[in-house]
């Protein structure tokens, strides 16, 4: 561990100095050696970080979003190149380039956040070994040494010993039960951000090993936690359970207002917006209007959910227009009260009896007045037709040929098709 200290000793200074400023300004308001004063300032510095850290944070989710659009092209890549290794990576490359995604993207805030991680843990526990570090000297140290939140102290670690413990002036039932809990509420906050990102964010209609991925990620995290959490001191517990609820309240933020196209959250949002369109009749907010905005640029590639949205503003008379607001649609209106056209409807069939009455027309036509020049009956029509009688009957049988029928001698059918 002292070499990897080392390594992010660069940084150990600007984070025990904004530490410390925000120390200052607590420690007027709580006292200097308390817990709340040193516990809210590891919490500030947090805060300060993962603000600073919003950018990569939304290159994360437009990255883990193409990602999840690309994962059936990749798989098509994989499957035709698969014997061929050096062309399945320039492929995949192709298609990275062609996107603009960069499978590293996902990882930009965990990468960013590390130096401060293990600059924090180095400085805490130079704390616990009563070492001074950075900008904090021995008045600051001694401070830092009394702090305790909730009966144990800053420095202290859940397998640390009884004598150790006894040093920092707490009692070793105490420090276990205040890391045990901590440790809890970190592995559970980081198990529920994974399960709303699976849950509620991702594109159900699409079925890649990314999502079993994250799937097995959202057990195997909270369990590395766990095990890792015994071994930091309560200060950098603090530090990592505030990062874990941040970022379950960034994502909680991202998934209600930009979800993921053809997830859980689309569905939910889209009905939001919808609700909002039927009582103020119009899109509110720039964020709604640039969501119906893309939904209308994409025409037929819509999923099932967003024609959904847009068959529900056509029943409120109501159709999206490309700057992503609506307006009133007469058509839209016609068709949700039923008031457009009837659609043509296949006339049914009539049985072969029922056509050949229409063909005839009944004697009892003729209309009174009529000569008998201008009509004629129907065995008048029958005789202008040439009567069969002239014609030779058939031999071996005095039926007529049916229509579809040949005509003349039939040939006698075999024994068995009797």
């Amino acid at each position: 561990m002292d070499t990897i200290a080392s390594l992010f000793s660069f940084i150990t200074t600007p984070v025990s100095w904004v530490i410390v400023q925000f120390h200052k300004l607590y420690g007027a308001l709580f006292g200097d050696d308390t817990g709340w004063a040193w516990g809210l300032s590891i919490v500030s510095l947090v805060v300060l970080i993962r603000i600073c850290l919003i950018p990569l944070f939304v290159k994360q989710i437009k990255s883990t979003r193409n990602m999840q659009v690309l994962q059936p092209k990749m798989k098509a890549i994989q499957e035709r190149y698969k014997n061929d290794k050096q062309r399945q990576s320039e492929e995949m490359m192709k298609l990275y380039k062609e996107t603009g995604t960069n499978p590293l993207s996902s990882c930009l805030p965990i990468l960013a956040q590390s130096p401060f991680f293990f600059a924090l843990y180095h400085v805490l526990s130079a704390i616990a070994s009563g070492k001074t570090i950075g900008v904090i000297d021995q008045p600051l140290l001694d401070s830092a040494r009394q702090a305790h939140i909730f009966g144990a102290p800053l420095a202290a670690k859940f397998m640390d010993s009884e004598e150790k413990v006894s040093a920092l002036g707490a009692s070793l039932t105490d420090v276990r039960v205040v890391t045990a809990i901590m440790i809890v509420m970190m592995s559970a906050s980081q198990f529920f951000t994974q399960r709303q990102l699976m849950t509620k964010n991702v594109d159900l209609t699409v079925k890649t090993p990314y999502m079993q991925q994250q799937k097995m990620l959202m057990y195997i995290f909270p369990v590395i936690f766990a095990v890792m959490g015994i071994n930091f001191p309560v200060g950098v517990l603090v530090y990592w359970l505030t990062t874990n609820v941040w970022t379950m309240g960034q994502q909680m933020y991202v998934i209600n207002q930009n979800p993921t196209p053809g997830s859980k959250a689309q569905d939910q949002y889209l009905n939001r917006v919808l609700k909002s369109v039927t009582s103020h009749g119009e899109v509110r907010g720039r964020t709604r209007r640039n969501t119906v905005k893309r939904i209308v640029a994409k025409g037929p590639d819509r999923n099932d959910i967003e024609r959904k949205f847009i068959t529900g503003l056509a029943k409120l008379g109501l159709a999206a227009q490309e700057d992503g607001t609506v307006t009133k649609s007469e058509a839209a209106v016609l068709e949700a009260e039923g008031g457009a056209a009837p659609k043509r409807q296949q006339p049914k069939r009539q049985t072969k009896a029922k056509r050949h009455t229409a063909a005839t027309p009944p004697a009892s036509a003729k209309s009174s007045g009529s000569t008998g020049s201008e009509a004629k009956t129907s065995l008048e029509k029958q005789d202008d037709k040439p009567k069969s009688a002239d014609k030779p009957a058939a031999s071996g049988s005095s039926r007529q040929a049916k229509s579809g029928q040949r005509k003349g001698p039939q040939r006698p059918k075999h024994p068995s098709k009797k």
